[in-house]
């Protein structure tokens, strides 16, 4: 069972290669990275279903140490996190397949974007199985790689302009995060995290928490924590819809994913849990204020995303079981609520002819079928019960009013004022897009919806619903998700044994505070 672990990783990679060498064939090459995201989708699935009942499962490939070797782990977080990446890639993929990926299609590399699509899932799959921080750093590299060739896709000056902008931001956490590598292997010797999670106990308190900072910053640039996310919003609204629903989707949820390991695995109940809330109050407020002023509805979105960044840090800062299990059902149900939001995006592009929220309206009588694609997942993102987003934000300020810190009860009221006002954002989007009179130009672009599009983005809502139907045991299996990683021994018994488990100097208890072993 073990060996299905390499399988999310291997089977994008390797059709990458045979849709590079189908470029002539557009069919075929389509056909191909349909069934191998089908097929990585059901994988996720089993591994999901085994990690659920063996709590961890570990391949060391090649029979190497775990020490010397590559480690790919998978415990019930990294799971979850592959069932829904591999769900929206796929659904993603499909609505794409109805929509040329460029405005100018005479000037668009089409044959490249299936294998470029497919390395972008491999390296997203592998920063979640990565067992050490060398192979995340490369499941990293891999997937901006990717997405610097799907961001120029049409080659139009605006993207070329928005992608330099998130290349040189890109290259620049890159480094910090391999100066980070560097910096860890220096001071204990290793990269592996299991390892990593017994020798950084041992360090001086002054020595950890600078190691703990360089990483922070490397993966906050790449989850786009304010300060550091001035580029997101400038460099995901220039690029076609279903490569801004992957991005905003996933990329900055693999950030997010990284810190919780950071916070949970490595550096345990640190010392800085006071700045990552204050960061995450930042950008709760600072997004939903961009997000209020502008009047492009991918700029809106894309403001929003910087927002709700803002509540998954709030947990995670939090290091609480409760905070935990909120912020991992949250991660969930903010991939899938926004790519669904920017998939709702592109229909209304397609329709109306552009996303200047002063230019559209009367697409509520238009194209009804839109209005209710957009309404749904708008709803849920604004956290308007009983949808997901509410539940997970009820679990995140019930987690702060258990922490009971001033800190905490300042992210409760910035949290429900940025939900508010995201009700807001949403609000002038659908007054604006859905309600007012529509523009000459919007009436004149009567272009027929794509049945395969309207089908994807129903799938996308259908299993943000899903969140909600099920959250009940979605919730119980972020609780002990979250009950593992803060305790760490399963994972580290699961890679170096038993022996090694019993070295930890320390867990974080229930109520977040640092337990001696």
């Amino acid at each position: 069972m073990e060996l299905l672990l390499a399988l999310p990783v291997l089977l994008p990679l390797g059709g990458a290669a045979v849709t590079l060498l189908l470029r002539h064939h557009l069919r075929i090459q389509l056909g191909v990275t349909i069934l191998t995201l089908l097929v990585n989708f059901t994988v996720a699935l089993v591994l999901a279903y085994y990690v659920n009942a063996e709590s961890v499962l570990v391949l060391q490939i090649g029979n190497w140490t775990p020490q010397l070797g590559i480690v790919l782990v998978a415990d019930r977080l990294t799971a979850l996190m592959l069932v829904v990446s591999t769900f929206v890639t796929f659904a993603v993929l499909i609505y794409s397949s109805a929509q040329s990926v460029s405005e100018n299609t005479a000037r668009t590399p089409v044959a490249i974007y299936h294998p470029t699509y497919l390395a972008l899932v491999a390296g997203v799959s592998m920063a979640f199985l990565a067992g050490d921080l060398f192979n995340l750093y490369v499941g990293f590299e891999v997937l901006l790689s990717a997405s610097y060739v799907l961001l120029t896709l049409g080659g139009s000056a605006s993207r070329i302009r928005a992608a330099t902008t998130y290349v040189i931001v890109s290259l620049l956490s890159s480094v910090i995060f391999l100066s980070g590598i560097a910096f860890i292997y220096a001071a204990v010797g290793t990269v592996n995290m299991a390892e990593l999670a017994v020798r950084l106990d041992m360090l001086e308190p002054g020595t950890r928490m600078a190691l703990e900072l360089v990483l922070l910053v490397a993966f906050a640039i790449k989850a786009a924590i304010f300060p550091l996310s001035a580029w997101l919003p400038d460099s995901y609204p220039t690029a076609p819809a279903p490569v801004t629903a992957v991005f905003a989707g996933l990329l900055t949820k693999v950030g997010i994913y990284a810190i919780l390991r950071l916070e949970t695995l490595l550096f345990p109940a640190s010392q800085i849990s006071n700045l990552l809330l204050a960061a995450a109050g930042l950008s709760l407020m600072i997004g939903i204020f961009g997000a209020v002023a502008q009047t492009d509805l991918k700029r809106v979105l894309s403001f929003t995303l910087v927002s709700h960044m803002g509540y998954m840090l709030f947990g995670i800062g939090l290091t609480t079981k409760l905070g935990m299990a909120a912020t991992i059902y949250y991660v969930a149900h903010h991939i899938t609520v926004q790519s669904t939001m920017f998939l709702a995006a592109g229909l209304i592009e397609h329709r109306g002819g552009t996303t200047n929220l002063i230019r559209l309206g009367g697409l509520a009588k238009l194209a009804p079928v839109i209005a209710i694609l957009f309404f749904i997942p708008a709803m849920n993102l604004a956290g308007i019960p009983p949808f997901s987003g509410f539940i997970g934000k009820v679990g995140l300020i019930q987690a702060g009013i258990e922490y009971d810190s001033t800190a905490a009860w300042i992210l409760i009221v910035v949290s429900v004022l940025t939900s508010l006002l995201t009700l807001y954002a949403i609000a002038k989007i659908w007054n604006r897009a859905f309600w007012q009179e529509p523009d000459q130009d919007v009436l004149e672009n009567d272009k027929p919806m794509p049945k395969v599009m309207i089908g994807a983005t129903s799938a996308m809502v259908a299993f943000s619903i899903a969140l909600t139907v099920f959250a009940g045991p979605i919730m119980r299996y972020a609780d002990e998700a979250a009950e593992a990683v803060l305790e760490r021994k399963p994972y580290v018994s699961a890679v170096l044994g038993d022996e090694a488990a019993d070295q930890l100097v320390y867990h974080i208890g229930s109520e977040g505070q640092k337990v001696v072993e």
